[in-house]
């Protein structure tokens, strides 16, 4: 048992970091510690004695430029750092060793001044690339429409799906962004 390891494929948008850690704690409950995720998505995992234990993300591009300090925080109040991973850094801490409910996040302030982060180290710049490149080629190949030409029918067609693609990611960050805020009172 010891030493197998498995891959698994999940995906996880950028404001799902809290479904992405338990997903991690499932796996690590069912016997399955996580090593590293890899690519978009792929997550490894080696066999282990199944136990409680909580993963924690966060994103903080500050912590990266000064990662001596910032692990050794996390360090200092016993989290184990793992890996970065697109901005992301993942962290787990056994349940038996800890004081009741912890997180790294203090209160839901630090949760909301992440999710800002997110916006500015992500969204934004997909935002831009999406209102730059991905719309205006839209327009272009739907204005210039020709039924014969199948070269660009099958443009029209990914850069369509690549627009949907852009358009479901910010509605859905937009929105779980408003709920936080909405419920934390802000």
């Amino acid at each position: 048992m010891m030493g197998e390891t498995k891959t698994c494929f999940r995906f996880f948008s950028i404001m799902d970091y809290e479904k992405e850690a338990d997903f991690l704690r499932e796996m690590h409950k069912k016997g399955w510690k996580f090593v590293k995720v890899s690519l978009l998505g792929f997550y490894e995992f080696e066999a282990c004695e199944p136990e409680d234990v909580v993963y924690q993300l966060d994103y903080n591009p500050d912590g990266v430029k000064h990662q001596n300090e910032y692990l050794q925080m996390f360090k200092d109040c016993g989290w184990e750092y793992l890996q970065d991973f697109a901005g992301y850094s993942y962290f787990r801490k056994p349940v038996s060793e800890m004081d009741g409910d912890e997180s790294i996040f203090c209160d839901d302030e630090s949760r909301l001044d992440m999710a800002t982060r997110v916006i500015r180290g992500k969204v934004i710049p997909l935002l831009v690339v999406f209102c730059c490149c991905i719309v205006p080629q839209f327009l272009m190949n739907t204005i210039h429409y020709r039924d014969e030409d199948a070269v660009q029918n099958m443009l029209a067609i990914l850069l369509g799906a690549v627009f949907v693609l852009y358009l479901v990611v910010f509605i859905q960050f937009g929105i779980k962004y408003y709920q936080f805020k909405k419920k934390i009172g802000r």
